[in-house]
């Protein structure tokens, strides 16, 4: 049963204790070999990953007067034009609930602060629900739930070609506030300088479509604990881990992508090992393009992400690609890049070719697929071969005719997912345990 409290305090049921990413990393990282993208993941987040929606629930008996109609539909208006990663459920009290919405009814209604028409945050973290905020429907407005000064902040430093944002949620405690700040930005700055772009940016399977410039570069943003303008962001994180908030620890959280947290750790577990590790993550190649089998769980945020980053021409925006789990589509032949580039056209280390470009290499421009041609199967894809391979997955024996070889690289593939998948649902029952 889910633990509700008034909407000063956190509604978790128990403590969502910070999921941990070193085996879940060391997974993710395995499936490099068997899936050909070499984009970083903050940046392929950036691009390609849609925001979880967390859902409004608004609980009322009746029809709504037209200031709480009003309300609701500005709700819907943010919903419906992509501006907030938002999705709004109207719920009558007296007709029929789906599981889950009905115990949460179950127990607001014994609660004698509740008066309808009430309304209830759920966003969703490693597949449980929690309730991030409750509170009256004329409440909503102020409460500042779609949008706040940081979470403005996070988006601009995104689009601005931030790699990955890290918040602290300062404590009580001056000094701890300061040895966390001082660790976090040594650390970064010497990370910022030496981690290298991943190979092969902008090769078919990774190209780049946004304008906003790949670097490697990290900021640190601080939030005041007592500020009234961030209470609802404030609330959510410390949530995780009430514990270390009355130890006096400050909380970091490493925001990357359209505002996904990587996770919630308590200053006490930072140590150097740590903010290096979680940001090679961050910066290695996308080897799980799965957006649900990667650690994290997405902000709510008003920003219509597509538009800033690709504008309105639906030409330049990436196609994400299907789960290795659902049902196959057809491969297409795609047209090899011929030879080595030269060094002149290497891109430097904290640079990437950006839409603005013109060269051949062009990283925003895929490369067009092609027609097969003559006899060529419209199922095979062909891929790049020495003079002494065959492209058709094809041997010649001594007589001529071709035997057919299975496909090592396809059954890895699979057996890598299938793993990932087990890894991800094991972690995700411990933390439903907790």
């Amino acid at each position: 049963m889910l633990s509700l409290r008034n909407n000063s305090s956190t509604l978790y049921s128990g403590n969502l204790r910070p999921m941990r990413l070193s085996l879940c990393i060391l997974i993710l990282a395995a499936c490099d070999a068997a899936v050909a993208c070499n984009i970083p993941v903050f940046r392929y987040a950036l691009e390609r990953w849609q925001a979880d929606p967390a859902k409004i629930i608004v609980f009322h008996k009746g029809p709504l007067s037209d200031a709480e109609t009003a309300t609701v539909a500005q709700l819907e208006a943010a919903s419906a034009s992509k501006l907030s990663n938002i999705e709004i459920v109207k719920q009558q009290i007296d007709q029929t609930m789906d599981d889950s919405v009905g115990l949460l009814w179950d127990e607001l209604s014994g609660q004698s602060d509740v008066t309808l028409p009430y309304v209830v945050v759920r966003s969703s973290v490693a597949d449980r629900l929690i309730n991030c905020w409750r509170g009256p429907l004329n409440q909503v407005n102020d409460a500042q739930l779609l949008q706040s000064p940081v979470r403005e902040r996070l988006a601009d430093r995104f689009l601005a070609g931030d790699a990955a944002v890290w918040l602290v949620v300062k404590s009580n405690d001056s000094q701890r506030n300061t040895e966390v700040l001082d660790l976090l930005n040594e650390q970064l700055t010497k990370l910022g300088a030496t981690i290298p772009l991943p190979e092969g940016i902008g090769l078919p399977g990774s190209e780049l479509f946004a304008g906003v410039p790949l670097l490697m570069r990290f900021s640190v943003l601080e939030i005041d604990p007592d500020d009234p303008d961030e209470a609802f962001l404030i609330h959510l994180l410390q949530g995780f881990d009430p514990e270390a908030v009355r130890r006096g620890e400050p909380l970091v959280v490493p925001v990357f992508g359209r505002g996904r947290a990587l996770e919630v750790i308590p200053a006490d577990q930072i140590d150097a090992g740590l903010i290096e590790d979680l940001t090679l993550f961050l910066c290695g190649p996308c080897s799980c393009q799965v957006k649900e089998r990667n650690p994290g769980f997405d902000l709510l945020m008003s920003v219509n992400w597509d538009r800033r980053l690709f504008g309105d021409d639906d030409q330049v925006r990436p196609t994400v690609q299907p789960d290795a789990g659902t049902d196959a589509v057809k491969p297409i032949l795609v047209e090899i890049p011929p030879g080595q580039q030269s060094d002149d056209s290497v891109p430097p280390k904290n640079a990437a070719t950006s839409a603005d470009d013109t060269s051949p290499t062009d990283a925003t421009e895929p490369i067009e697929p092609t027609e097969p041609t003559g006899g060529g199967a419209a199922d095979s894809v062909v891929t790049a071969s020495t003079d002494d391979e065959q492209t058709d997955g094809n041997e010649v024996s001594d007589d001529g005719t071709k035997v057919s070889v299975p496909d090592t690289g396809q059954s890895l593939s699979v057996i890598i997912v299938l793993l990932v998948a087990l890894m991800a649902a094991i972690l995700s029952g411990r933390v439903m345990k907790r």
